[in-house]
C-alpha cells in the first residue's frame, strides 16, 4: 500500500487497535496483554504518520510503524530509523545501514540494551553486542517498539539494564500480490527487493509470503564495499475464530563488508579529514635463504609491507546469520490461553585482521624461544628465516535455542494472571584459525583456516591447527515469571505487577593457555609456562529475583498518568570470563550489573494530538569495567561501583489537516559516576563525579510531512549534543545537527518514485566513538550528503 495517509480519525483508531498486540510485544503472551489493555479514545488518532503511537502501558515506551519506516532510505537499519525516539541515540557508520554503528539508550551502551526480532534475542551470547547491519529488511517490519529503562517480564535476555528494542515482522496478507523495490544512489548504491504474497489459500485460510533482497555500495571514504543478501519467509495459520494462530518464519542474512578506518584527532588531521584504508598490499616476496619480512617498513608508507595492516581487504566483517521462528496461541476454554514461541538461531562471523608471524614463533615450533628452533616454513621458500603476514580472524560460530511459553488465566473481566517460562541457551564456539594470504594480500578465505568453512589450514610442528584462540561456551538462561494485571475504579486505574527469577549459567571450556590478567590472544597447542592460566573447564552461575511494577491513572478521557519501577540485570559477559583469570576466582571476581529505574509520566490523546512526557531516575549498580583488581593484582573485568542517571523525555505529534502533520521530540539526560577508577596499583583515574561517555546531554528531533495529490513531502532534523570521549571528561565530541528530506511521488497506480536526501547540508561531525579512560581515542566521521532514488511497484 503506497499512500502514506491510510485512514484518519476513528477509522484509524480501529485499525491501530487491531494491530496493537503485535506492536508492543516481545513474546506472544505480551502481545495478547498489550492488545487487550489498549484504551480507545473516541474520535482520537492512534498514530500520527507512524512517527508516534498513543501508548497505554504504565511504562516509558515509544512505537514507530511501517508508515514512518517506509519514508526512510531503502535498506536502512531499523536502529537508525528509531533515532526520532527521545532517549535513543544511534550513530550510523554510513548512510545505508550495513556498516554498523553505536547505540546509546538513556546512557546505556548497546551491549546493555536488548534487541529482539519477533521476540527472539539478537544480542551476541558472548559479549552481548548488537550488530545493526544484520537487521531485517525494513519493508518487512510492521513496527518497532522501544521500552526505555525496562523490559517485559518474560524477556529472554541476559543483558538488559538500559531497556529493549523489539521489531515485529509483517503478517501475510489475505490477498495474493507482488512487490518490487529498486534503488540506486550515492557511493554506487544499488539495491533490489522483491516480495511475493500467496494470499489466503486452502481449506483453513493459510497464508504466506517470501522475500529476497540484494544490496551493494562503496564506502564513502577510501576503497572498500559493503554487500548483503537477505532472504525471509513467513507461514501463517489462523486457528479457529478467536485470534488463535500458528506461525513459522525464516530469516537468512549474508554480509561481506569492509570496515571503515578510524583514528584519533591527529590521524584525521594528518589525512586532511579523509582517513581511509589503502587499496594495495605489498608483501615481501619469498626468497630462499633470505629473511623475508612482511612487517618491514612503515605502516604509513603504502609501498612498505607494514602498511598491509590498513589494506581494505584485510579489514573485513563477513557474517552469516539466520533463524527459524515459531509463534502460537491456543485458547483452552473461556478463561485460559496458552502460548508457545520456539526459535533457533545460527551465527558465523568474524572481524578480519592480520598478524605478522615469525617462522620460529614459539607457538609454531614449541622450542621455548621465539628466536631459534626448528621453525615452520610458512611461505614455502625452503627456509625458516622469515616473518610472514597471515590472515588472523577471530571466528565465532553460535547455535542458539530459545523457548518462551505462557499460561494466561483470566480470573474475571478485570483481573488476569500470566505464568511464563523462558529458556535460552547458546552454544558459542570461538576459534582463531590463521589463514594464508593470496599474492595480492587478500585472504585465501574470509574464514581463515576454520574447519569446513575456511581455506587451507596452517599446522604447527606437531600437526595441530595453528590458531590464536580455542574455546567453547554454553550460555543458558532459565527464567520463570508471573505477572498480574488488574483494572480498578471503573477502569480508571490499572495495576501491572510482574516478578521474574532468572538463573544464568555459563559453562566454560578454555582450551588454550591465557596470560594472567591479559586480553591478548592466548597460546594454543602447548604450555608456554610462567604465569599462564592452564586450560580449564568450569561453570559459573548467578541468579536473582526482579520486579516490574506499573500503575496508570486515567482521570478523564484522553488523559493518563503513569508511574513505574523496574529492576533489570546484566550478567557478566562470557568473553570477560576468559581474560586470564584463574578458574577458582571466576565465580567471585565479578557479579551481575543491576539497575533500578523509576519513571513517572503523563500522556494526552485527543482529536489530532498525541502527547507523551516523562521523567526518570536510574540507579546503575555493580558497573563492570576492565580495570585493576588490587586483590588479584591483575587487570580484569570487575565491578567498579555505581552510576546515577536521570533525565526527562517528551514527544508530540499533531495532525493539523488531513494533508499536514508535525512530530517533535526532546530528551535531556545527566549522569554521575560515583567512584574513581583504579588503573594500576595505587593509581586512580578521576572518574568520580564525571558523566557517562558517548551520551549526549540534549537531543531534539523534528519531522514534518505534507501530502498533496500524488506527492508526499517529508523533512526531519535531529540535534545531538556534546558527548564525552573519555571517562575523565577531558575530551568531547561536538554537537551536531543532521537534516534529511524525503519525497514520494505515486505517479501511477500502485507505483511510486521515492527520493531521499540524507544530511542535506553536509554537516561534518564525529559519529561513532571509541571511548577510553584517558587519552585521545579513535572515532569515525559521520557520513556526508547522500542521495537515493527508488521505485516501488505492487501487483
Amino acid at each position: 500500500m503506497l499512500s502514506k495517509k491510510l485512514l484518519s480519525g476513528a477509522a484509524l483508531t480501529a485499525l491501530s487497535l487491531s494491530m496493537a498486540g503485535a506492536a508492543h510485544a516481545q513474546s506472544t503472551a505480551s502481545q495478547i496483554q498489550d492488545e487487550e489493555t489498549t484504551i480507545v479514545v473516541t474520535g482520537a488518532r492512534r498514530s500520527v504518520d507512524g512517527a508516534i503511537v498513543a501508548e497505554t502501558a504504565p511504562k516509558a515506551r515509544s512505537t514507530i510503524t511501517e508508515e514512518y519506516i517506509g519514508t526512510q532510505s531503502p535498506g536502512q537499519s531499523i536502529l537508525s530509523t528509531i533515532n526520532l525516539v527521545p532517549g535513543v541515540n544511534f550513530t550510523n557508520n554510513d548512510a545505508f545501514g550495513s556498516s554498523g554503528g553505536n547505540l546509546r539508550m538513556r546512557g546505556f551502551d548497546g551491549s546493555r540494551v536488548l534487541v529482539t526480532f519477533d521476540g527472539i534475542p539478537l544480542n551476541d551470547t558472548g559479549n552481548y553486542a548488537i550488530f545493526s547491519n544484520q537487521m531485517l529488511d525494513p519493508e518487512l517490519i510492521s513496527r518497532a517498539v522501544v521500552n526505555l529503562g525496562t523490559t517485559d517480564v518474560d524477556s529472554p535476555t541476559a543483558a538488559v539494564t538500559g531497556g529493549t528494542i523489539n521489531y515485529v515482522t509483517r503478517v501475510p496478507e489475505d490477498e495474493a500480490g507482488l512487490m518490487f523495490d529498486v534503488a540506486g544512489g550515492s557511493e554506487n548504491y544499488r539495491r533490489v527487493f522483491a516480495l511475493a504474497e500467496t494470499g489466503a489459500f486452502g481449506p483453513w485460510g493459510t497464508s504466506a509470503w517470501a522475500s529476497g533482497s540484494y544490496q551493494n555500495y562503496d564506502q564513502f571514504v577510501g576503497p572498500g564495499e559493503l554487500e548483503k543478501y537477505q532472504f525471509n519467509a513467513r507461514l501463517y495459520q489462523p486457528v479457529g475464530e478467536n485470534g488463535d494462530f500458528m506461525s513459522l518464519a525464516f530469516h537468512w542474512n549474508r554480509n561481506r563488508n569492509n570496515f571503515y578506518r578510524t583514528g584519533n584527532d591527529a590521524a584525521w588531521a594528518g589525512a586532511g579529514g579523509k582517513l581511509a584504508n589503502i587499496d594495495t598490499c605489498v608483501l615481501d616476496a619469498p626468497t630462499a635463504g633470505v629473511a623475508d619480512n612482511d612487517g618491514s617498513g612503515s605502516s604509513s608508507n603504502n609501498a612498505d609491507p607494514a602498511s598491509c595492516t590498513n589494506y581494505y581487504n584485510l579489514r573485513i566483517n563477513p557474517s552469516h546469520t539466520g533463524n527459524i521462528r515459531g509463534q502460537s496461541r491456543f485458547s483452552l476454554g473461556e478463561s485460559l490461553t496458552f502460548t508457545l514461541d520456539p526459535t533457533v538461531q545460527y551465527v558465523l562471523a568474524n572481524g578480519g585482521g592480520t598478524t605478522v608471524v615469525a617462522e620460529t614463533d614459539n607457538r609454531l615450533d614449541h622450542s621455548g624461544t621465539n628466536a631459534t628452533g626448528p621453525g615452520v616454513d610458512l611461505n614455502f621458500d625452503g627456509d625458516v628465516l622469515d616473518s610472514v603476514r597471515l590472515y588472523s580472524p577471530s571466528n565465532t560460530n553460535t547455535i542458539r535455542y530459545t523457548l518462551s511459553s505462557s499460561l494466561i488465566w483470566d480470573l474475571n473481566d478485570t483481573n488476569r494472571l500470566i505464568f511464563g517460562y523462558t529458556y535460552d541457551t547458546g552454544r558459542h564456539r570461538q576459534t582463531g584459525e590463521y589463514g594464508y594470504l593470496e599474492a595480492n594480500g587478500d585472504p585465501e578465505s574470509v574464514w581463515g583456516g576454520k574447519d569446513e568453512q575456511g581455506g587451507n589450514q596452517i599446522f604447527d610442528i606437531d600437526g595441530d591447527v595453528f590458531q590464536k584462540r580455542d574455546r567453547l561456551s554454553i550460555a543458558t538462561l532459565s527464567q520463570p515469571s508471573v505477572r498480574y494485571v488488574g483494572d480498578f475504579a471503573d477502569d480508571t486505574i490499572t495495576l501491572d505487577v510482574g516478578v521474574r527469577a532468572p538463573t544464568f549459567t555459563r559453562e566454560l571450556d578454555q582450551r588454550c593457555w591465557a596470560a594472567l590478567g591479559s586480553t591478548n590472544d592466548p597460546t594454543c597447542g602447548f604450555d608456554p609456562g610462567g604465569t599462564a592460566v592452564d586450560p580449564f573447564e568450569t561453570e559459573v552461575e548467578w541468579d536473582d529475583v526482579l520486579a516490574n511494577i506499573g500503575v496508570s491513572f486515567r482521570p478523564g478521557e484522553g488523559h493518563q498518568f503513569y508511574a513505574s519501577y523496574a529492576e533489570t540485570i546484566s550478567a557478566p559477559r562470557t568473553d570477560d570470563l576468559y581474560s586470564g583469570i584463574d578458574p577458582a576466582d571466576l565465580q567471585d571476581s565479578v557479579v551481575p550489573e543491576t539497575a533500578q529505574t523509576f519513571d513517572v509520566g503523563y500522556r494526552f490523546q485527543a482529536g489530532s494530538l498525541i502527547l507523551s512526557s516523562g521523567a526518570f531516575y536510574s540507579q546503575f549498580e555493580n558497573r563492570i569495567v576492565r580495570s585493576y583488581d588490587d586483590v588479584l593484582d591483575i587487570n580484569i573485568a570487575r565491578n567498579v561501583g555505581a552510576v546515577d542517571i536521570w533525565g526527562a523525555e517528551a514527544q508530540a505529534g499533531y495532525q493539523f489537516t488531513d494533508a499536514f502533520s508535525l512530530y517533535g521530540s526532546a530528551a535531556y539526560l545527566d549522569s554521575e559516576v560515583q567512584d574513581d577508577l583504579e588503573t594500576s596499583p595505587g593509581v586512580f583515574a578521576p572518574t568520580g563525579g564525571k558523566q557517562l561517555v558517548e551520551t549526549p546531554d540534549w537531543t531534539f528531533a523534528l519531522r514534518g510531512e505534507y501530502e498533496g495529490g500524488p506527492f508526499t513531502l517529508g523533512g526531519q532534523a535531529r540535534y545531538v549534543g556534546e558527548r564525552w570521549r573519555t571517562d575523565v571528561n577531558d575530551l568531547a565530541a561536538g554537537a551536531y545537527t543532521v537534516i534529511d528530506f524525503d519525497v514520494n511521488w505515486e505517479f501511477a497506480e500502485s507505483t511510486a518514485l521515492q527520493f531521499n536526501l540524507l544530511n542535506a547540508f553536509d554537516e561534518s561531525y564525529q559519529g561513532s566513538l571509541s571511548t577510553a579512560t584517558t587519552g585521545t581515542p579513535n572515532y569515525m566521521i559521520g557520513s556526508p550528503r547522500t542521495v537515493l532514488l527508488s521505485v516501488r511497484t505492487e501487483f
